[in-house]
């Protein structure tokens, strides 16, 4: 908890009343709020489920996978943390109830517990306690801890214990509890309600904490009437009773909890001198006025199998957005199943967007309509980027239509195909168990001079995260690079293509990172920057190579 003689400070976020409130998004505004006034500031998740982690997790049930620079396989939650705080996260940032007792079932079967009856409290509690404090040695001013689940859930019981004994364990003055609830409005009645909020604080007033902040999750604006209810029936004082309306976009939360005061409640509690942390929000206001400022819309297609559940690809959703606050654009997502391209969905259809993304994913669903997606890209100069799975598509499209090799597959689809353009790297040939055994993290690679992702990047060195097991088969890049197809970039050791890219169309370029994960509202990522710029001169009719993003104006 202390690092080079200072004291870290802990705020732990908990909800009520229902799931899906923004827990995530209300802790990532907070940590926003707390980094633009001086601190250094790390996040952290506490799932309940008893998955060691989401990597083997169904995304059209659970949402995507986020993936840190050191291989970890996350909850979707840490995606904000990153965008909001701008802060690289670790592993060590998304804890689950499976990896905890996973972890203490290891050591009582090496004897650490030295034969003691093993038990919830305390061995369970010390060692998501001990999670906690690993962060806290990082040197933070403040670490964020959200609590996945909701209050009164069973499953949550060991978490809300853990936290309520860290104020003991960390000092009164050194942790803040910041509870989310609901407060309904009833159109019968036409009132709002806060019998919920007050059910779900008495919940957790008998696990033994006391909220310092109530966040009330709202369609509108709660009047001063209802905040001195809430603060009276729940103990909290009146200034701590927080509005958090819902807002325009995600990004104007942190303005919203600003004018509400939530971060100033945050550092009184813990101690901290608001008057010498005063806060500059201008960077921020500035993604705010670009959000609410486009005036273009450009209708950007994703062709994946999990749409139905856009949360299986929101890291994508989002750097497709912030792509477009940098030119001015307003992005409009239009949704297409893999499964029925193009047989039930038009191609014309396709034809009419002016960008397409094929994001990543496994397995054989929706690969041929992704491969069809792909083609209609190419062959009608519509900008596209390949992501991964993305990306394969591209390379067994461009094989089977310009290189003429019809039966050509990727190995994880088709173990029987004559031209295994993707295939498994040698290393993963003998792996059994799926949880956490790809390529995963980050990884260096070495782009081409003069090459369009050089172009972009601004650099022949850069570094993505992946998450993959197949990879592009080099033994068919000299076929490629001769018909047109550019591998434009590779491992280090030149072994493995990172990038490949057609020069000659608008923009078709495919990348087997996962690039989506380190854009941010107020720095797209190169490769959606391209891709939307591309599009941007599609839809105004002009020449579309437009492939430097720094010729777009950041300062509009």
């Amino acid at each position: 908890m202390e690092s080079a003689g200072k004291v870290t400070k802990f705020v732990f976020v908990t909800g009520g009343v229902s799931s899906s409130l923004g827990k995530g998004l209300t802790a990532s505004s907070l940590g926003r709020l707390l980094k633009s006034r001086g601190l250094k500031v790390t996040m952290c998740k506490l799932d309940p489920y008893l998955n060691v982690d989401p990597g083997t997790m169904n995304p059209g049930e659970h949402g995507e996978v986020f993936v840190t620079d050191d291989g970890g396989e996350t909850d979707l939650d840490l995606g904000h943390y990153e965008r909001f705080i701008d802060e690289s996260l670790s592993k060590m940032s998304n804890t689950t109830t499976g990896s905890i007792y996973s972890n203490v079932i290891a050591k009582e079967r090496r004897g650490d517990y030295l034969g003691k009856t093993v038990q919830v409290i305390p061995h369970i509690t010390d060692e998501i306690k001990e999670r906690i404090r690993r962060l806290g040695a990082l040197g933070a001013d403040v670490v964020i801890v959200e609590i996945g689940g909701t209050v009164g859930d069973i499953e949550i019981v060991p978490f809300i214990e853990s936290i309520r004994q860290y104020r003991r364990d960390a000092g009164r003055d050194n942790v803040c509890y910041v509870h989310l609830t609901l407060v309904p409005y009833l159109a019968p009645s036409g009132e709002q309600k806060t019998k919920p909020t007050q059910h779900s604080v008495t919940e957790l007033r008998s696990r033994g904490i006391q909220p310092d902040a109530i966040v009330c999750r709202s369609d509108q604006p709660i009047s001063d009437g209802l905040k001195r209810k809430i603060s009276l029936l729940c103990d909290v004082p009146i200034e701590a009773v927080i509005s958090c309306v819902d807002a325009p976009s995600i990004y104007d939360i942190p303005i919203n909890l600003l004018d509400e005061g939530l971060d100033a409640i945050v550092l009184r509690t813990l101690g901290i001198d608001v008057a010498d942390h005063p806060i500059d929000l201008s960077a921020w206001q500035e993604v705010v006025r670009r959000v609410n400022g486009t005036s273009t819309t450009l209708r950007v297609g994703v062709v994946g199998k999990y749409v139905t559940m856009p949360d299986a690809y929101l890291s994508v959703n989002e750097a497709i957005r912030h792509a477009g606050y940098a030119v001015g654009a307003k992005t409009t997502v239009e949704w297409l199943e893999a499964e029925r391209v193009p047989s039930e969905i038009d191609a014309d259809r396709l034809r009419r967007l002016d960008a397409i993304i094929v994001p990543g994913g496994f397995g054989e669903r929706g690969f041929e309509g992704m491969v069809a997606a792909a083609r209609i890209a190419r062959e009608n100069d519509i900008p596209y980027l390949g992501i991964c799975l993305g990306m394969q598509v591209m390379v067994v499209e461009f094989a089977r239509h310009q290189l003429g090799m019809t039966d050509a597959h990727s190995t994880e689809i088709s173990l029987t195909t004559s031209a295994p353009v993707i295939a498994l790297m040698a290393e993963q040939m003998d792996i059994a168990d799926l949880g956490g055994t790809m390529r995963l993290g980050a990884y260096p690679a070495m782009l081409d001079e003069g090459s369009v992702v050089a172009g972009l990047y601004g650099s022949t060195v850069v570094s993505e995260r992946h998450r993959h097991r197949y990879e592009f088969n080099s033994r068919y890049r000299a076929q490629f690079e001769e018909a047109g197809m550019r591998c434009s970039g590779t491992s280090p050791d030149g072994r493995l293509v990172e990038f490949v890219e057609v020069p000659e169309h608008s923009y078709f370029v495919g990348t087997q990172a996962h690039p989506e994960f380190k854009s941010r509202p107020d720095r797209p990522h190169p490769l959606f920057l391209g891709l939307i710029t591309a599009a941007l001169a599609r839809a105004e009719g002009r020449e579309p190579h437009i492939l430097n993003p720094a010729s777009v104006d950041l300062s509009l």
